[in-house]
């Protein structure tokens, strides 16, 4: 899996530790609990500061719920298999700890909470691997502090098995190898700060069947990727602050996603049917929000700015001409045919000032079901189960040839605000750019896309339409490839015909 910039695989993730350090965000537990800086100034919307003022926890125990003593080593643990399901364990002020091997860790019951009472922290001192793990269903887990287990790539520290029905809120999961969190179907994710992970603040997989109703909201997601796992694993598309895979119905909302090693939100395969509104994602070394081989999209009032400096930058300084995007539309669009909110993808009433670049939608014209160039390796479609048969030679003819690509196709952005001031990013050329584009098809020789299909296909052909938005700042485009760069007169005129309604200020960026 992962992300196709080009006609191969790059990385997109890479390491920012003088931007971390800028402002204020570490990874160590000894570190501050949380930026130190302020977020800029403008059009601005409140930011979930749940790093650094979370919700209290009951003093108390709650009536009926067993205490657990952080003096008893493995306390936790062993209250948990001794009583029955839906019982909740009220954890007393202080760092409990599990027994000492690696694998052991909280098993729920149906139906158990968790909840900690303030300075409760459940510590795995980087000898444990999970925190809480198994199947049960409908698991609650509040204002406790998770922190030192090491996860290993790919797998997380709570909900480890990505059972269903779980409810994580005013959790501080933080400092963890792995994913912080995995996450299952009918998740709600709210109020929690997923910070200084070593892969990802949460990881949204599950190894069987696709994850339906997530709710991710108000939550503090920041400093994750500590690992720099792209520098590990080149083009492993295995970072950042969320990652999605197959999730099918998401909102994430009213998030604070910011300073994250990579991309900030990244749906990955397969994805269908998310709202992403009224979130600000801010400081991102990579992209804020990559939409990646996925359908059906509503993407609105987000506050956006000051994402991809370190990764567009790398680039540009490598004389690469390619639009590298702080909102990256691949392989992903509208589908009518598959069943969700809206039957496109609708990015509207957004800000986005001092990015890296601005909005691509890109195709790939290699990848395609059953291709080697496919880096969701063995997924096709939702309309094609079987990847098989994308093969010749019926993929040269209807409707294979149509439904064996993940189209970058049906997307609406318009009502936008852009703002760029050059002298901001600290940038002169390659930082100013919107686009549509694919590459010249070549691989592999029984390829039904070969040449300029694709590119004159997502250029001209599916739908795909910018209109009423407002530009402030020297602003450039790119459409069909990467050579072609327009001014905002080309962009709207023959043969292009975009952003029809909207209105251009170069000067006005500053």
């Amino acid at each position: 899996m992962g992300i196709n910039w080009r006609n191969r695989v790059v990385p997109v993730a890479a390491s920012a530790l003088a931007l971390l350090a800028a402002t204020g965000c570490v990874s160590t537990p000894d570190g501050p609990t949380g930026p130190t800086a302020a977020p800029s100034a403008s059009p601005a919307r409140p930011v979930a500061r749940v790093c650094a003022d979370p919700a209290a926890g009951p003093a108390k125990a709650p009536a009926g719920a067993v205490p657990v003593d952080p003096a008893v080593v493995g306390d936790l643990a062993a209250k948990t298999r001794s009583n029955p399901a839906n019982t909740t364990f009220w954890l007393r002020p202080g760092k409990h700890r599990l027994d000492p091997g690696l694998h052991a860790q909280v098993v729920p019951k149906k139906g158990n909470s968790y909840l900690g009472a303030p300075g409760a922290v459940l510590d795995g001192r980087k000898k444990n691997q999970y925190a809480f793990g198994g199947s049960a269903r409908d698991v609650t887990l509040r204002h406790l502090t998770v922190q030192g287990f090491v996860a290993p790539h790919d797998e997380g520290v709570v909900n480890h098995d990505s059972a269903d029905g779980w409810v994580i809120e005013h959790a501080k999961i933080q400092y963890n190898s792995g994913a912080g969190l995995m996450a299952g179907g009918r998740q709600r994710v709210r109020a929690n700060c997923l910070r200084g992970n070593g892969q990802y603040g949460m990881n949204a997989y599950k190894a069987s069947g696709r994850i339906t109703g997530l709710v991710v909201e108000g939550n503090e997601i920041v400093g994750n990727n500590t690992g720099d796992w792209e520098r590990r694993r080149k083009g492993c598309g295995c970072t950042g602050g969320v990652k999605f895979w197959a999730v099918d119905g998401a909102d994430v909302r009213g998030n604070w996603v910011h300073d994250n090693r990579g991309a900030g939100l990244w749906a990955d395969t397969n994805n269908n049917d998310f709202r992403i509104e009224d979130n600000v994602l801010e400081a991102n070394d990579g992209a804020a929000l990559i939409y990646e081989t996925s359908y059906n999209a509503v993407i609105r009032k987000n506050t956006i700015r000051r994402n991809n400096w370190v990764e567009g930058r790398r680039y540009a300084d490598r004389d690469d001409n390619f639009p590298f995007a702080t909102v990256y539309l691949s392989e992903a669009g509208g589908e009518p045919r598959i069943r969700a909110r809206t039957d496109k993808i609708e990015i509207y009433r957004n800000v986005l000032e001092n990015n890296w670049n601005g909005i691509t939608l890109w195709e790939n014209a290699d990848r395609f079901c059953n291709s080697p160039a496919n880096t969701s390796t063995g997924d096709c479609t939702l309309l094609v189960r079987d990847a098989d048969r994308c093969a010749r030679p019926q993929i040269a003819t209807a409707p294979l040839y149509a439904d064996c690509r993940w189209k970058t196709q049906r997307v609406d952005i318009h009502d936008n605000r852009f703002v760029l001031d050059t002298s901001v990013v600290g940038c002169t050329v390659k930082c100013d750019r919107m686009a549509v584009l694919a590459n010249y098809g070549t691989y592999p020789d029984w390829s039904p896309y070969q040449g300029e299909r694709v590119a004159e296909s997502i250029t001209h052909k599916q739908r795909n339409r910018w209109h009423d938005n407002v530009y402030l700042g020297p602003w450039n485009f790119v459409a069909h490839d990467p050579s072609r760069v327009l001014d905002s007169g080309q962009w709207q005129g023959t043969p292009y015909q975009q952003d029809e309604g909207s209105t251009f200020q170069p000067q006005d960026g500053g």
